[in-house]
């Protein structure tokens, strides 16, 4: 009992982290944000690229109709032959739907035809419904054609349908190691490297360094303390990303050095970041804390264990502020879809956009401390 009072005369002290506060705070915040966030319960009008090849009245009037699907949402058309891969880069497609020639002629001539479906199996979870969508339309199209032909014999109407093929690209036997695996294992990596940085700054005010850095150093100089850290989280992800690869079944079909190039990023980036969250926390344990501020919401909103087209718009673009959903982005198209550097050279420079705003606010934060401790001059 007297250790129990004890701790209650703390817990009530405003010494500690006022708990009694966060923990109702968190619990509202969290039920209140991801409801928000997760309101849909299927992907509605997923991102639908179509190769119409036919360029006919009928195909034209096939994609209307697709379109017209909840499941369904046309994005892109082209009518020109081009590798299907490339329309998945950045995410832009879930799937993509291929029409080939002759397409109208063998409606009407009463022949078979074949209409092709490439899915994006990097998350399985996002094509579930669409695959349904799909399959329901190809049987209302055929039921149809049997009812606007009835007077054609039973042969030929079974010659004269529309025949679904489809293939899973990128991750077909849906393996952990192309997705759970390599999301949580960024994820823990990167949350370790902010646990190991992120009290950069308490700490060298504990070692009285803090003014030494402030008014002999610069910006510069600050940002070169976490390449040792920086050194290790690579080191760590290339051992991880190994071991993936011999115990498990992870596809690495691009450039590796061109992942490598976005994991310098994300180091760059995610650092200024880890000392700017925990720039005035008293001490290194309390500016730990603070790494959910900005770590957690990458892993939650990145797609490596949910679809992102299941997410809302506003959280989409919300997104954007976490590091981590730009290397997921690398990790879908360079590593499992073979992307080369022009094909998401557009997401390269967002990340550099995005890391030197970042560089800016740090560089304001230790000019504006620095003018405001200007340490008086002496006589």
């Amino acid at each position: 009992m007297n250790s129990l009072k004890d701790e209650l005369g703390f817990f009530f002290s405003g010494r500690g982290m006022p708990y009694e506060k966060v923990s109702l705070m968190v619990a509202i915040v969290v039920a209140i944000v991801f409801s928000m966030v997760f309101s849909n319960n299927y992907i509605k009008d997923a991102s639908v690229s179509v190769i119409d090849l036919d360029n006919s009245k009928y195909s034209r009037e096939l994609i209307k109709r697709l379109d017209a699907s909840p499941y369904i949402g046309i994005q892109h058309v082209v009518n020109v032959p081009v590798e299907p891969k490339s329309l998945f880069y950045r995410d832009k497609s879930v799937a993509v739907i291929y029409l080939p020639n002759d397409l109208e002629k063998n409606r009407y001539t009463y022949s078979s035809g074949s209409i092709g479906v490439f899915y994006d199996q990097s998350n399985a979870a996002q094509t579930g419904n669409l695959k349904a969508a799909l399959n329901e339309f190809i049987a209302m199209e055929n039921q149809k054609n049997i009812e606007e032909f009835a007077t054609v014999n039973g042969t030929m109407m079974q010659d004269s349908s529309i025949l679904l093929h489809d293939r899973e690209l990128f991750n077909p036997a849906d393996s952990a190691a192309n997705g759970e695996n390599l999301g949580f294992l960024m994820f823990f990596s990167l949350m370790f490297f902010v646990f190991a940085t992120i009290g950069l700054v308490p700490r060298l005010r504990l070692e009285k360094k803090w003014e030494h850095q402030l008014y002999e150093e610069t910006p510069f100089s600050l940002i070169l303390r976490i390449v040792p850290y920086g050194c290790c989280f690579i080191t760590a992800i290339i051992v991880g990303l190994a071991i993936l690869r011999v115990v498990g079944d992870l596809t690495i079909a691009g450039n590796f050095f061109l992942f490598l190039l976005s994991l310098v990023l994300l180091v760059i980036s995610t650092g200024m970041m880890s000392l700017l969250f925990g720039w005035n926390a008293a001490n290194p344990g309390v500016a730990a804390s603070r790494m959910i501020l900005f770590i957690p919401g990458g892993f939650i909103l990145g797609g490596m264990t949910g679809p992102i087209p299941i997410l809302p718009e506003w959280a989409q673009l919300l997104s954007n502020f976490f590091p981590l959903v730009w290397v997921y982005r690398f990790t879908r198209d360079v590593l499992l879809r073979g992307a080369s550097f022009m094909d998401c050279a557009q997401d390269f420079g967002g990340f550099m956009i995005y890391t030197a705003i970042i560089a800016m606010f740090f560089c304001i934060r230790f000019y504006r401390e620095q003018n405001l401790n200007v340490l008086p001059v002496e006589e």
